[in-house]
């Protein structure tokens, strides 16, 4: 707005100077006003040359009109365009001069900068005498700054002094408040003293006369009153006393001893006292009268913190004083006198007891929130005496401790019965403890609660668990004992048949009834597993714990061991029995063939008790290792968990279960060894029996050859089929494949021993060629490969007896390694003499060596 103001103004001025001057210079008016707010230097510009040059501004509306009109006016009917008149005034006016009007604005323009110098001039000045008016004004104001700093920090002193002098005069206020207080405390104690001094007079009479006391101590409206003065008077009195007997020479007595006076007639009125407060609140419980007992509880708190009362208050309770209330305890547990208690019995009948028992002492709880000023210390007092009074009787009778040098009969539930007994006892107890936390038992420490294990309800039950698990141990010992003896039972109930025969049948079967039982040691191990339950109840720290399980698993390790290694060494017995038997039946070579018909039948037998032993032995083995894994997954899910926060525990204990195994595995071992001496045995005996002459030496007769294996090979194959059946399923791992490589070694060198005592024409070497496939086809079943080498060996050398002496040397090219056995195969040939093979077997070998 102001600005446009300005233009007006300036093309007012214009106006006026363009309509009284001609060419020359114009006399311009210039403000300073024009230049302040938003100055455009355009419109003033616009202002000063508007006048001068009107042709340009009727120039410019034309054309803004031309151009606006051009689309619609512009164009003929014939298509031609119309030439505007300006263009022709514009041609014509070619001869005039182009810009007729540049002298006045140049005459303009100087003027207009002489105007703006001289403005120019006018506002420096005006700006010098600002700054030497704005100087003066800043050095005043820096004076007066001055001046006012001086002021406030006058202003603060004064403050200073002021609060100086205030705390000065408030210290000398509290020195006469507590001057005053003092004074006043002296006043009112020296008046007490007064007052007490006067009453301890009146005691201090002959002994034992209270009848000349002041109204008040016989005032029953003032017991409260006479209560408090009598205490003071009591301890002012026994201070006294102690005082005196310290500093004062025994030569000075009388005080002494009028002192003593007024500290025994005192001690009598405040017994007599506190017996007629307890009687008057007794009187008041009795009544149920709460209101009362509270009353006299609270006087009573000043005889030694009312500790009187609260004793007094918790004995005179039905549950301490009725002997009939015992008795019910008992029989709700035990039962009826002379019944056997069991486990699950005194279970159900310490909850309803202990139930029974916090019911009481909530409503105990309620009557002494009531009545006592301090009711946490009553019942404190209260939990103490049920767990010492009443909960102790009722454990005394149910836990009869036994000793382990003379332990209770099984008869009666044995040693176990005891421990049961207790978990129960333990595990209600503890849940009554809790209990009673809950309903509220002051500062009283019930439960488990410090880092040692003490507690009351522990303290309960220390004398049981000192020693608890060499209690253990010895309740698994005597489990066990009992189990053995009742397997020994069940086996002598085995009737015995007469003579040899019917003796090693007998023994067969007695082996197969003391045959290892999986399901033995599965009760072991669920006996261990109770045991480790009540160690983990009965130990709360973690090392106790680790020791006492480390201990119970110990002896179930012992245990399995002894079972499973007397099982193994009673099917060992078999297969011992067994090799006796075929030993008795070895014949000579004279003997009738009656006696060689009695012996083969013996030997027929003999071997049948060997295969029997032979399968006993595996199902020991398997179950051996059925066991052993059970203690060993037991271990793992059970066992190890709470030996592992202990260092070392852990590993002590595999290297326990490993010694504990080692018994059972040095009778598997000796055990295996006797199965392939009697599978060795039985194998000679059908090649002894049934092997014969013929087999390998048929006579040359033309007919075709017998391609299929012999008798005694198929018996042999056909027995070892029928025995290793168990040992394949009874043995696995490593134990398998060493005991069927080893059996597999000893059948190659029985057959080789077997066939030197034969002698062998061509066909008869392609007969036994027969026989080594059968043989070899069966052990391939071994898995063994040093087995299936020695059996490929062995065809390759029974080649011998096939090919003709002079392509001997042909057959060992590629198999140096058996010509030593090779040897002993070839001097079996029938033509080992009619055709020399000696000497040209020894020109082979030197030429080949």
């Amino acid at each position: 707005m102001e600005l446009s103001a300005q233009m007006k103004e300036s093309r007012d001025k214009s106006d006026r100077l363009s309509k009284s001057s001609s060419v020359s210079s114009l006399p311009l008016i210039l403000d300073i006003d024009d230049f302040k707010g938003e100055f455009s230097f355009d419109a003033l510009f616009g202002n000063l040359v508007n006048e001068l040059l009107p042709s340009f501004q009727e120039e410019e509306t034309d054309s803004s009109e031309g151009h606006s009109n051009l689309s619609g006016n512009d164009s003929l009917q014939n298509g031609h365009m119309r030439v505007p008149s300006d263009a022709a005034k514009f041609a014509q006016g070619l001869s005039d001069p182009l810009f007729p009007e540049v002298d006045k604005i140049l005459s303009l323009f100087k003027d207009s900068c002489k105007e703006l110098v001289d403005l120019q001039k006018q506002i420096d000045g005006r700006l010098y005498n600002l700054k030497k008016e704005v100087s003066v004004q800043d050095s005043k104001h820096r004076q007066t700054l001055v001046e006012l700093e001086k002021g406030v920090d006058g202003l603060f002193g004064s403050f200073a002094r002021l609060d100086s002098r205030i705390s000065s005069v408030g210290q000398t206020a509290a020195k006469i408040g507590d001057h005053l207080q003092s004074a006043d405390a002296q006043r009112e104690t020296a008046s007490q003293t007064i007052e007490l001094i006067k009453y301890l007079m009146e005691f201090n009479s002959s002994p034992g006369d209270l009848m000349e006391l002041s109204p008040l101590f016989s005032d029953d409206s003032r017991v409260a009153e006479a209560a408090k003065i009598a205490q003071k008077l009591r301890a002012f009195a026994e201070e006294d006393i102690g005082r005196q007997g310290i500093s004062v020479p025994s030569g000075n007595a009388t005080a002494s001893r009028g002192l003593e006076v007024a500290v025994a007639n005192l001690q009598d009125y405040c017994n007599e006292l506190e017996n007629r407060l307890l009687s008057r609140f007794d009187a008041a419980s009795q009544r149920r009268e709460l209101s009362t007992m509270a009353e006299c509880a609270k006087i009573l708190s000043q005889f030694n913190r009312g500790s009187s009362a609260m004793q007094h208050y918790v004995a005179t309770r039905p549950m301490f004083i009725d002997v009939e209330v015992m008795n019910a305890d008992t029989r709700l547990v035990l039962g009826d006198e002379g019944s056997q208690a069991s486990p699950s019995n005194v279970a159900r009948g310490l909850s309803s007891l202990y139930k029974e028992i916090t019911d009481t002492v909530r409503k105990e709880a309620a009557t002494i929130m009531a009545v006592f000023p301090s009711p946490n210390e009553v019942m404190s007092i209260l939990v103490q005496r049920v767990l010492e009074q009443r909960v102790t009787a009722l454990l005394d009778k149910l836990l009869v401790k036994p000793s382990l040098v003379n332990l209770p009969p099984m008869e009666e539930g044995g040693l176990l019965l005891y421990l049961r007994m207790l978990a129960v006892a333990y595990e209600k107890t503890q849940e009554l403890a809790r209990d009673l936390r809950a309903v509220g038992c002051g500062d009283l420490d019930i439960e488990e609660t410090s880092s040692d294990g003490s507690g009351l309800t522990e303290s309960l039950f220390s004398s049981h668990k000192d020693g608890y698990p060499e209690h253990e141990q010895a309740s698994l010992k005597q489990l066990y004992q009992a189990k053995m003896a009742e397997l020994r039972a069940e086996n002598q109930q085995i009737p015995e048949s007469g003579g040899t025969i019917g003796r090693s049948k007998s023994a067969a079967v007695a082996s197969s009834h003391q045959q290892i039982s999986v399901t033995v040691v599965t009760e072991f191990v669920r006996w261990n597993e109770e045991a480790i339950a009540r160690c983990t109840l009965f130990s709360s720290q973690p090392a106790t714990l680790a020791a006492n399980v480390k201990a119970v698993f110990t002896s179930l390790l012992d245990q399995v061991s002894q079972y499973i290694t007397e099982g193994l060494e009673r099917a060992r017995d078999g297969l011992t029995e067994a090799a006796a038997l075929r030993e008795r039946f070895v014949l000579g070579t004279s003997v009738s063939r009656r006696v060689a018909a009695a012996a083969a039948s013996a030997a027929e037998a003999a071997a049948a008790a060997g295969e029997s032993s032979f399968r006993s032995f595996m199902v020991a083995v398997q179950r051996c290792g059925s066991s052993v894994a059970i203690v060993q997954q037991y271990f793992s899910n059970s066992i190890s968990r709470l030996l592992l926060p202990v260092d070392g525990a852990h590993a002590a204990s595999c290297e326990e279960m490993a010694t504990a195994m080692s018994s059972a595995e040095g009778a598997a071992y000796k055990g295996l060894q006797q199965c392939i001496e009697t599978v060795m045995a039985e194998v000679e005996r059908l090649l002894s029996a049934e092997q014969k002459v013929t087999d390998y030496r048929s006579p040359e007769d033309g007919f075709a050859p017998d391609h299929r294996p012999t008798n005694a090979c198929t018996r042999v194959v056909a027995y070892l089929s029928r025995v290793l059946e168990s040992a394949f399923t009874a043995l696995e791992g490593l134990n398998k494949q060493a005991f069927l490589t080893e059996l597999g070694s000893r059948l190659h060198k029985g057959l080789l021993n077997h066939w030197q005592k034969f002698t062998f024409n061509p066909s008869g070497g392609l007969r036994l060629k027969r026989d080594i496939t059968e043989y070899g086809e069966f052990v391939r079943s071994f898995n063994a490969p040093s087995v299936d080498e020695k059996f490929e060996l062995l065809g390759i050398m029974a080649n011998v007896f096939i090919v003709a002496p002079e392509s001997l040397s042909t057959l060992f090219e590629g198999t140096p390694s058996i010509r030593k056995d090779a040897q002993r195969f070839i001097e079996l040939r029938d033509d080992y003499k009619s055709a020399k093979l000696a000497a040209r077997l020894s020109s082979l070998w030197t030429s080949s060596s």
